[in-house]
């Protein structure tokens, strides 16, 4: 008898969000990365999938091996292919192992991999691209654990100056006046793997424009091992989703003790009509596949009309 071919291994995730793309791969206890390429930013980094390493960053949000296993390798390929040293961004208490652990690659390999490490504590901030900012927010797992939003920053006229001529606006900034405000933009949130909490009710997760959130539990009966591993049950979707003003949430993280049709069947159930469409599954390949399918036909009507 000839013997199975080795099973295929999990595409990648994809969902097109104007202007974002996130591509990467979850799943529960395997493997956890998601790259936002226009932000310049990775959440987590799993197993490194090549197309992630292009990712400048990458927003580390806890130590659990499936969804940090691949740091050296991230930093290597990207030192090995010429695109530049690698930075993790990651909570304070895992800065100092994270060293240790390159160091030990020092020992195994012979040479020395460049890298680059930023422990962003709670409420600290790091700039990733023009006017964006990586912020951390405090999460609760079962190890020390931060949750990420990208906020953009936009500077416009104050209102009272509207309508003011020219020469009056460059006279008050010669003086020293600031004649700008600055408004702050939650673009993209990652919560990686957490309970439900106060610490999701902040208005830079809620508010959102994107919200990628984990739900590893699905089944009623299993809100005790939800609250047991401090992870998501789909009770807490239903509620982030009811409170959220994202125009897009991405569920992460599912078991694959659940297929993704019955996943699909329990979304239907458990979420209002009006909220369904908002909510994505990024291993959902069929029915994202299908969705990417009439951005496309629609671009192409919009360009011909």
């Amino acid at each position: 008898m000839i013997p199975r071919q080795p099973p295929r291994l999990p595409q990648l995730g994809f969902l097109y969000v104007p202007p974002w793309r996130l591509q990467g791969i979850s799943i529960a206890g395997e493997e956890t990365v998601v790259h936002v390429p226009e932000l310049d930013v990775c959440f987590d980094i799993g197993q490194a999938p090549k197309p992630v390493l292009n990712a400048p960053y990458v927003a580390l949000s806890h130590g659990h091996m499936d969804h940090s296993a691949a740091l050296a390798y991230y930093f290597s390929q990207r030192h090995f292919q010429g695109m530049g040293v690698g930075t993790l961004i990651c909570p304070p208490p895992l800065e100092q192992p994270i060293h240790n652990v390159m160091r030990a690659w020092v020992d195994i390999e012979a040479q020395q991999t460049p890298y680059n490490i930023i422990a962003l504590a709670p409420e600290q901030e790091i700039e990733v691209k023009k006017n964006h900012y990586l912020r951390a927010f405090a999460t609760r797992h079962t190890v020390p654990s931060s949750g990420y939003t990208v906020i953009e920053r936009r500077s416009k006229l104050r209102e009272d100056l509207l309508g003011e001529p020219q020469e009056k606006l460059i006279a008050l900034k010669k003086a020293g006046e600031e004649i700008t405000v600055t408004r702050e933009v939650p673009t993209v949130c990652y919560t990686g793997d957490t309970s439900m909490g106060d610490h999701l009710m902040r208005r830079d997760v809620l508010d959102a424009r994107v919200l990628i959130t984990e739900c590893t539990f699905l089944d009623p009966d299993h809100r005790g091992k939800a609250k047991v591993g401090q992870h998501l049950h789909l009770d807490d979707i239903v509620e982030l989703t009811r409170r959220s003003t994202a125009e897009a949430i991405v569920l992460t993280h599912l078991s694959r003790r659940t297929h993704i049709g019955e996943v699909r069947k329990l979304l239907a159930s458990a979420l209002p009509e009006s909220e369904r469409d908002r909510v994505h599954l990024l291993m959902d390949g069929r029915t994202n596949r299908e969705r990417y399918e009439r951005q496309q036909a629609e671009a192409a009507e919009q360009q011909e009309g």
